[in-house]
């Protein structure tokens, strides 16, 4: 059936309605409702609600609402849809992934849920995560259980052999699970031989040096904490506390909330609000005789002492649990400054809060040795930090063995330099006085370039490179020199390769001794000599 129709984009409502011809089709009504109940969680069991079928008759009379095992059928199909493009993506993608794995509870049910997601950079270097498997684990939770899970998972989506690294909290649970997962792997395909494999989530740690601390100071808040229970425990008295609120003209429309025993993080939104309360819960106090809770002003400003210090992890946390961005490279310095955090409240003038960070130190000092390589090699490929932000923060840290601390990190970043580098495609070591040349015809230009460029630029934020001269020659064969400037590093060279690999000319690039030679059937590089002919 054929008709015309005045339809909306709903994707942009800005542009105006279009009269269009519209066919009834079936299959795609079906498909939508399918959509509909994925995108908004609805019940499979609205197709057999009465209103529902009513309400898609009005619409439509020529629809024939399906049944459930056909609505189940549909989702499937979606879902295999988009598998088969993510497979494809993750497939193409030269990179490694980034795996992490947490297990879910669900509220209602009380079962357990894997969640798998993928974490890597496409080809047009940007952040994609994907969700990969979401899957009920039947109890006991041991480490065969979970293992053969994740395995499947790997092996489904054909990744096994393309990880980069495995993320997941810290539990001796995952421990053992990680142990097994490593022996059934083909440890040749991982990165460092498996060293990097296990990743301890930042996050989580995070939480577990905070817990350590609140156990402590828990005595000191106990009244706050009895006062919100108190005032949201029933309807009548959440609507009292609202209407004194209104009285009082505080400025605030933050609802109380209690605190989760397993969760920081509530701990201080809940102090956090209940002191933007502090006149209500004393005007309550006086005119509720069974709200016997109210804390003294030294508890009120215990409390905010505290909650001021646990703001500071709170604003860490957050930026460790970012989706959208890389968040590695921002752990090492912030890991620095709460250990700098924690050793100012070593010095506190109150004896509590003095007890919370000594504890508080003794579960960072438990997990510094687990983190700080790969996070320090993060800040070091990010070109604001570099190798100076090791040397800044562990000169504080450790003033009188930093530099072995930073070194042990630049052993790292050169272990990690020769993995990824390509034995055909370049010497040894890039920084070799050898004169021997190496050469690949296999690959495109810009994808050898960019291979060296990689790998002087790692030079570089390392401090092998720091200022010099580059001459660029565009002629190989006579020398003439087209342009010679003081460069700072490798930038300048970075973005006269990018230029050069436009052309087709044959070039020549010199940075501080170390040349590139280009032509249209591959590269070449080495050490720069004084000779002239030696260019040619």
């Amino acid at each position: 059936m054929r008709q015309q129709v005045l339809t909306n984009n709903l994707m942009n409502k800005d542009r105006p309605p279009l009269l269009t011809s519209y066919s009834f089709d079936h299959g795609t009504a079906r498909k939508e409702l399918a959509h509909a109940i994925i995108m908004h969680e609805y019940p499979l069991s609205i197709v057999d609600h009465v209103g529902f079928k009513r309400y898609s008759n009005a619409l439509q009379p020529l629809f024939k609402v399906p049944c459930r095992n056909t609505m189940k059928s549909e989702i499937f199909k979606i879902y295999e849809h988009h598998k088969g493009k993510t497979l494809s993506l993750v497939v193409s993608n030269a990179s490694r992934l980034a795996i992490t794995t947490d297990m879910w509870t669900s509220s209602n049910q009380k079962k357990g849920f894997m969640a798998v997601t993928a974490h890597f950079i496409d080809n047009s270097w940007t952040l994609q995560s994907r969700i990969l498997r979401f899957i009920y684990v039947p109890c006991p939770h041991t480490k065969e259980v979970l293992c053969e899970q994740l395995l499947n998972c790997l092996m489904d989506w054909n990744i096994d052999r393309k990880i980069s690294s495995i993320t997941v909290d810290n539990c001796s649970t995952n421990d053992a699970m990680i142990d097994l997962l490593w022996d059934k792997l083909d440890n040749t395909s991982l990165m460092l031989g498996g060293d990097l494999f296990h990743m301890r989530c930042c996050a989580h740690i995070l939480n577990l040096i905070v817990k350590d601390g609140l156990d402590v100071i828990k005595v000191g808040i106990e009244k706050i904490r009895d006062s919100v229970a108190y005032w949201t425990a029933s309807q009548k008295r959440e609507e009292k506390f609202e209407e004194t609120v209104r009285q009082l003209n505080v400025g605030s429309t933050k609802k109380l909330g209690l605190d989760c025993a397993t969760r920081w993080n509530s701990t201080f939104l809940m102090l956090q609000t209940a002191l933007l309360y502090k006149e209500v819960f004393i005007r309550l106090s006086k005119r509720d005789a069974q709200y016997q809770s109210l804390p003294s002003e030294r508890e009120w400003g215990f409390a905010k002492d505290v909650c001021q210090k646990l703001k500071f992890f709170f604003k860490v946390t957050e930026l460790f649990s970012g989706t959208k961005y890389p968040t590695t490279n921002q752990c090492f310095p912030n890991i620095c400054e709460i250990r700098l955090e924690l050793r100012d409240w070593l010095q506190s003038e109150n004896q509590v809060i003095r007890e919370m960070a000594k504890r508080m130190v003794e579960k960072f000092d438990k997990y510094w040795s687990v983190v700080h390589g790969v996070v320090g090699v993060s800040a070091v490929l990010d070109p604001r930090y570099k190798i100076n932000v090791l040397e800044f923060y562990f000169k504080l840290l450790f003033p009188t063995t930093y530099k072995e601390e930073v070194e042990k990190v630049r052993a790292l970043c050169y272990k990690l330099l020769k993995e990824y580098q390509c034995p055909s495609s370049m010497m040894e070591g890039i920084g070799d006085s050898s004169s021997q040349l190496s050469s690949i015809e296999d690959e495109s230009l810009s994808n050898k370039i960019k291979l060296v460029l990689m790998n002087l630029f790692l030079l570089y934020l390392l401090g092998e490179c720091t200022s010099g001269y580059a001459t660029i020659y565009d002629d190989a064969e006579s020398g003439d020199s087209c342009v010679t400037r003081e460069v700072n590093g490798i930038f300048f060279t970075f973005l006269v390769v990018l230029t050069l690999c436009g052309c087709k000319n044959m070039g020549i690039i010199v940075v501080n001794g170390l040349w590139i030679w280009m032509q249209e059937q591959g590269y070449y590089f080495g050490e720069w000599s004084l000779d002239v002919d030696a260019r040619t």
